[in-house]
């Protein structure tokens, strides 16, 4: 399949590869929001490495590490976080870039910046926040994700956010595909937009279609290898899906005699391995056909070129639908989204009743009126971690909700 690739053009800072005609090169970025000289002291480093060192870099990115995946604060070592997931998206992403001639630090980048806009205990601290600013333009991860970077995480001198480049910031605003302009959009989202305008109508980046997909490989499969070490699923119940079967089989025959934990591992990496490489394959396909020989043509061929074939997309919906049942939806799961639930809802509303319970710096810069200060309040609480965000509930409430106080 290799000869439907694009011709491909020397790499010299991606080490000497071959970058595909269609890929981005970080030469010709769209640029920053706020100008800076590129290079210099700080070492020969493209655009884009920039852009993934100060990410990072950042605190935000550190917290990930204290951020639930599946798993609220989890007792055993071994679980995965946000942070973890992230890393493991960000390698499966530069498999693929590398593979398609791509280039992987943007790829890298996006990887590992995707879920910085997440809250404490994940969707459910979302919904919480998302009721709480109901009247006040309501709360969104993704458009959030956008507003850490540019605007929350602010470590330099010269002006707000990381300063991350153009084509890194499209692809985190449009790494599900384009975002609609109108009325609905996140206003977090809309107010960055506004201020450095990214393109929202058109098709990201391959890198960052590469980076979604990337995302929903590592979940799909990691979060079965974290729900059967958590007793929430069973190998006989993920077994019933036809398409792992046949994964099983073939390790069985491969390794007859070994453990049955090891043989478990090797079916999680013999998935991921199924789906990359049908990515790769289908991929390349979709290139050849749409003809794109730019990374323009990329947002101007007004369909998506990197994904599963129709058979493997149509197994990953099935894994998905597997998982909400079995193990995102599972009891004790839904248990712990209410207790969370409620406890980010109780912190908002004992900082929005009384801003003395914030730290000082917050509660100085807590604005006087609405929207802006309900916002300043979700902001704070979004960048909680799990533990965090239970602390802080047992000190303004005196308890926390024992479910989640194994920290």
């Amino acid at each position: 399949m290799d000869d439907v690739l694009a011709p491909a053009l020397p790499d010299i800072a991606s080490g000497g590869g071959a970058r595909a005609r269609y890929a981005a090169d970080p030469a010709h970025t769209r640029g920053r929001e706020f100008g800076e000289v590129e290079g210099g002291v700080r070492g020969p480093r493209s655009a884009y490495q920039r852009d993934r060192d100060r990410i990072i870099h950042s605190i935000a990115f550190r917290r990930l590490k204290h951020k639930a995946q599946v798993f609220v604060a989890p007792y055993g070592d071994h679980y995965r976080t946000r942070l973890t997931h992230s890393l493991e998206v960000a390698q499966v992403g530069r498999v693929i870039a590398r593979a398609l001639g791509l280039d992987e630090d943007l790829t890298e980048a996006l990887c590992l910046a995707h879920d910085i806009g997440h809250g404490p205990f994940g969707h459910a601290g979302e919904r919480a926040l998302q009721r709480a600013l109901k009247g006040h333009g309501g709360f969104d991860h993704n458009a959030h994700t956008l507003r850490v970077l540019m605007r929350l995480e602010s470590p330099y001198c010269t002006h707000e956010g990381l300063n991350l480049s153009w084509e890194t910031l499209e692809g985190l605003a449009k790494h599900n595909g384009p975002v609609s302009a109108d009325k609905t959009l996140p206003w977090a989202l809309r107010e960055l937009d506004e201020a450095f305008p990214l393109d929202l109508g058109r098709w990201p980046s391959l890198e960052a279609q590469v980076a979604a997909l990337a995302d929903d490989i590592a979940y799909d499969n990691h979060d079965i290898e974290d729900g059967i070490r958590a007793g929430f699923l069973s190998l006989d119940q993920i077994l019933s899906m036809p398409f792992v079967a046949d994964q099983w089989d073939a390790i069985n025959r491969k390794f007859p005699g070994v453990a049955k934990e090891r043989l478990q591992r090797e079916l999680i990496r013999s998935q991921i391995g199924w789906m990359v490489t049908d990515v790769i394959a289908e991929t390349k396909g979709r290139i050849a056909q749409a003809g794109v020989e730019t990374a323009q043509d990329v947002r101007e061929a007004g369909v998506q070129l990197a994904g599963f074939s129709l058979g493997v997309a149509e197994a990953e919906r099935a894994l998905k639908r597997f998982m909400y049942d079995k193990l995102y939806y599972h009891p004790a799961q839904k248990r712990t989204a209410e207790l969370a639930d409620a406890l980010i809802a109780g912190l908002f509303a004992a900082y929005a009743d009384d801003p003395s319970l914030m730290p000082e710096d917050w509660r100085a810069a807590l604005p006087e009126s609405e929207p802006q200060r309900s916002r300043h309040i979700a902001d704070f609480i979004a960048g909680m971690t799990d533990r965090y965000a239970i602390r802080a509930h047992a000190d303004i409430f005196g308890h926390a909700p024992e479910e989640l106080s194994n920290v």
